[in-house]
């Protein structure tokens, strides 16, 4: 087959699967996704596992304790969602996304068991339980050392909690995805501190005092044994450094200094603290400082204050709720040096868009509002509405199809760098798929802007 037949095929099986149950709903049950590992032969109990939940930060960490695990010669099977231009991205082995060939072998390899589940359950496989059982089977047919398995919503009941992780890593817990995690972050930190293993590593990165009361009663409750950031690790000192940041990092074992980290933002700096330390916690001794140094070097982030083009600068963050706005607004702020932001934002009807939009305040002169190919998307108009509680009319622009907002804002950000001499930058966010949908229309763009 082809790799266009091959490519064809994914596509095929991805329509297939999004007429399942979304991915944005879950129920309080494990008992799908456990009949089909059961059916497959558990396959994710065949590797360790690193899992990581949390609010916000959990891809980018995954993605840094892949890098560490790799570096140390450990074959990785990394599942993370959601994905920002291909589904195939969600499954990585050794640091790679899964081909095409081999999404293909493994779907046919559990296709007749997710029949034989759908006729047996009182609701079908959803789409994410089914895309999670296709990792599990794809890493243990590689097969991989390790698993860095990341949840999708939540953690008790999310269907990436039938692994048996060895460390367990809970990445900043604020208010999301209230619908189903609880209404308070306190009942919100009690559903993910559902993924923490009796007698296993537990990793905390800092958290808020009621968030972290919550965490460490089940740490003692599951005799786990914790290590938390600020305590028993810490990030020492950074600095803002060309292309990134030179960080050093107190590890549980010691401490290394200047890390090179090509990362924008001081919570990126934390994200490596927290997956150094669940690194460590895995190995159980000290890591070589240069095999650290050399694995930070590499990481990469995509959609995550990623720089995606130059002249003008224009940036793509997928923040989706006002913990991860503010973290974009604080890092442009204090990491670069421009002296007007043309912010392009684009979010989904059930999320914080007055919360997002307060935060970009701090940030954005100029604001384009537009909506993003998720058929759960705001309009526009609606977001306007929002908007003026934060921004002047005289600030606001409104243009539906996110290639022309895109296109207008680097066009306003191209003439004011012209006029004025000035550094003007273009931010695009609001969500995983304005990120996603933005990095696909610029690189179509490229040469245009």
């Amino acid at each position: 087959m082809s790799t266009a037949d091959n490519l064809e095929t994914v596509a095929a099986i991805e329509k297939e699967l999004l007429k399942r149950w979304p991915e944005n709903k879950i129920e309080p049950t494990l008992d799908r996704i456990l009949a089909l590992t059961d059916l497959l032969g558990s396959p994710q109990l065949s590797y360790p596992t690193i899992h990581i939940a949390g609010t916000n930060g959990k891809t980018t960490t995954s993605r840094m304790i892949d890098a560490l695990m790799t570096e140390l010669g450990y074959r990785t099977g990394r599942f993370t969602s959601p994905h920002l231009q291909s589904f195939l991205e969600r499954i990585s082995i050794k640091g790679v996304a899964i081909s095409p060939a081999e999404f293909i072998k493994n779907y046919n390899d559990i296709a007749l068991y997710l029949d034989l589940i759908d006729s047996k359950q009182p609701h079908q496989i959803s789409y994410f339980e089914a895309l999670t059982a296709l990792a599990f089977v794809a890493f243990a047919e590689h097969p991989v050392d390790v698993g860095v398995i990341e949840a999708g919503l939540g953690g008790q009941w999310d269907a990436t909690n039938v692994v048996q992780s060895q460390v367990s890593v809970m990445t900043p817990i604020g208010l999301d995805h209230m619908d189903y995690l609880g209404n308070t972050v306190e009942e919100i930190a009690q559903t993910k501190a559902g993924i923490f293993k009796p007698e296993s590593n537990v990793v905390l990165a800092a958290q808020t005092p009621e968030v972290a009361k919550v965490l460490m009663a089940q740490v003692a409750k599951v005799a786990a044994i914790a290590f938390r950031e600020g305590i028993e690790f810490s990030v020492a000192s950074r600095a803002i450094a060309v292309g990134g940041q030179l960080i050093s990092i107190n590890g549980v074992h010691g401490l290394i200094e200047d890390i090179f980290l090509p990362l924008y933002g001081a919570h990126q700096a934390n994200n490596a603290a927290v997956a150094l330390a669940a690194v460590e916690a895995f190995a159980g001794v000290a890591l070589d400082a240069e095999l650290v140094r050399s694995a930070f070097s590499k990481v990469s982030s995509p959609g995550r204050c990623e720089v995606i083009h130059r002249d003008p600068t224009v940036i793509i963050d997928a923040a989706h709720n006002p913990h991860g706005a503010k973290a974009i607004a604080t890092s442009i702020n204090s990491e670069f040096d421009f002296e007007t932001v043309i912010a392009v934002v684009a979010v989904l009807g059930d999320k914080d868009a007055a919360g997002i939009l307060a935060q970009l305040a701090e940030v954005a002169d100029y604001l384009i509002l537009s909506e993003n190919s998720s058929p759960r998307a705001l309009g526009a108009n609606e977001l306007a509405k929002i908007a003026g509680q934060f921004f002047t009319p005289e600030q606001i622009e409104i243009i539906p199809e996110l290639r022309g907002a895109i296109t207008y804002a680097t066009e306003k950000a191209n003439l004011s760098n012209q006029v004025n001499d000035g550094v003007s930058a273009v931010l695009i966010t609001g969500s995983v798929t304005t990120a996603g949908d933005a990095k696909s229309i610029l690189q179509k763009m490229a040469g245009q802007i």
